[in-house]
């Protein structure tokens, strides 16, 4: 009669061997977990949110306007922040009491439709222009985030991903959590 409990442990260890050799590579290299802290991006996300980071796509597609992503903070790269994309390198981004209007590399100039926005910033006002691999980035509650406005342009180096899908809570799962569309910006 064979053994079956030396098969079943051995089986278990195949397994183990086989999760470590398949989810640890995509979890340091493809995907990973960012727990949102704060109240910096409601109501898109709120605290306490479990996201999934793609940590991959900005290797094969360049940062788009409205993309929501996870970065290192450039003043102390321990700490990860989570923001969307406002402005794109070659633009200058001019806020005046809050209303975003971009002028592109091209000199065509128009205001950015935000209908994710719920509290504006109306106090803010100033103009940045960006560098090669610049990036401007705000949270979706302008008056409660620590963003580019305070701490200037996000380098694209500290991209460490976009976010792709939201699992907590379960109420709001999600593929592309906070995607948000700028058809509706009108042209000055």
């Amino acid at each position: 009669m064979p053994d079956t409990g030396k098969g079943l442990l051995k089986d278990l260890f195949k397994l183990i061997v086989l999760t470590a050799v398949i989810v640890v590579p995509i979890r340091l290299f493809i995907v990973s977990p960012f727990v949102v802290d704060g109240e910096s991006m409601h109501p898109t996300f709120e605290n306490l949110d479990y996201l999934v980071i793609d940590e991959v796509v900005y290797n094969f597609a360049t940062p788009t306007r409205g993309d929501v992503i996870v970065f290192r903070y450039p003043g102390n790269p321990s700490v990860f922040y989570i923001k969307r994309i406002i402005g794109l390198p070659g633009e200058t981004v001019s806020i005046d009491h809050g209303a975003v209007t971009i002028t592109d590399e091209n000199g065509k100039k128009f205001a950015l439709a935000e209908p994710y926005i719920v509290n504006e910033d109306a106090t803010y006002t100033r103009d940045v222009t960006l560098n090669a691999g610049e990036y401007f980035v705000m949270g979706d509650n302008r008056p409660n985030s620590s963003d580019s406005r305070v701490w200037g342009p996000l380098p694209k180096k500290n991209i460490i991903g976009r976010v792709d899908l939201r699992l907590l809570p379960v109420g709001e799962l999600g593929l592309f959590p906070g995607v948000a569309h700028y058809a509706t910006s009108t042209q000055l």
